[in-house]
């Protein structure tokens, strides 16, 4: 198997444990192993389990074996590329990412912010769980990308694409935490109907994690609207970008994900729907990601080199 095959496997078998894991929020079975990590309830094997268990112990076994395919990716761009090469700097990035990902969640669980918890802690606890996930994935997928494509970045006089395209990365990092804020708030809290929701959201008296509610869907419509015109800004002054797949797909994804949101929003976040914003959310943050990566390779504006100038012999 070629290697950029392999690290393209990695991605998607933590693609499928990101989701198990929103598996495990939506349904509650946070605390299915009790307070033992990383045995399940004391036993490396649960017994007699209930489908809590199941479910905790499943993303706990997967989150395992990523963790060591992980470690093999690392070990394999050491041998396969030289020093200095950007997939073995990507390799690593996901290795330490991964040693996270497991530490925030054994902190989830010895720190009891699991299952009914409702605490500020916890809410802080899951956007930082968010933050490295994304950053996790970024990793991964640049590791695959620049196991084939490694041409250098292009930034003459820190000219404007690197910044437009660094405020649209930050900007889908703070809605997706956002997103897990709500997605916290939308299970503990269901709403019995969406007037009820809009209310509960208005009122002064409703718990933190209700009034926040409101805030990711204004965030993703920004986000979604800059984000549309960062492609063509980008297009604009970085014009090799087009010629790759990337922006479009963004543009597409950006799209889907905002229709999926308010597809969530009013059936009142049912899991499948759940866990359906999720995996765009991760799709488009991958996508922007590599258009990213292909975008500050390719030539500025300003240096490309009509073939007039280029031959001063050739006719008009």
């Amino acid at each position: 198997m070629p290697f950029p095959i392999y690290a393209l496997l990695v991605l998607g078998v933590n693609l499928f444990v990101i989701l198990w894991g929103a598996v495990v929020r939506a349904s509650g079975s946070g605390a299915g192993c009790g307070e033992h990590w990383p045995l399940c309830n004391g036993d490396i094997l649960p017994q007699s389990p209930a489908t809590a268990t199941l479910i905790e112990f499943t993303h706990r076994a997967t989150s395992g074996i990523a963790l060591l395919l992980v470690v093999v990716l690392y070990w394999w761009s050491r041998r396969a590329f030289p020093v200095g090469h950007r997939a073995r700097a990507g390799a690593l990035w996901s290795l330490g990412f991964i040693c996270s990902e497991a530490l925030v969640g054994a902190g989830l669980v010895l720190l009891h912010l699991v299952g009914d918890d409702a605490s500020p802690l916890r809410a802080i606890y899951l956007a930082v769980h968010l933050l490295n996930t994304f950053l996790l994935l970024a990793a991964l997928a640049l590791t695959a990308h620049w196991a084939t494509h490694d041409a250098p970045w292009r930034r003459p006089a820190f000219g404007a694409a690197p910044w437009l395209l660094g405020a649209g990365l930050l900007a889908v990092l703070v809605v997706g935490m956002s997103g897990a804020v709500t997605a916290l708030g939308d299970t503990l809290f269901p709403s019995a109907s969406l007037a009820a929701g809009f209310r509960e959201d208005a009122s002064p008296t409703a718990h933190f994690l209700i009034r926040l509610r409101v805030l990711h869907p204004v965030l993703a419509l920004l986000t979604g609207f800059y984000l549309s015109v960062m492609v063509w800004q980008v297009w604009r002054v970085r014009p090799g970008a087009v010629e790759t797949p990337w922006g479009r797909r963004l543009t597409t994804l950006v799209l889907v994900q905002l229709a999926v949101g308010l597809s969530n929003l009013l059936l009142r976040a049912p899991t499948a729907l759940q866990l359906a914003h999720l995996l765009v959310a991760d799709l488009l943050w991958l996508t922007l990601v590599l258009f990213s990566a292909t975008a500050l390779t390719a030539t500025p504006a300003r240096d490309r080199v009509s073939p007039a100038a280029a031959d001063p012999g050739a006719t008009a």
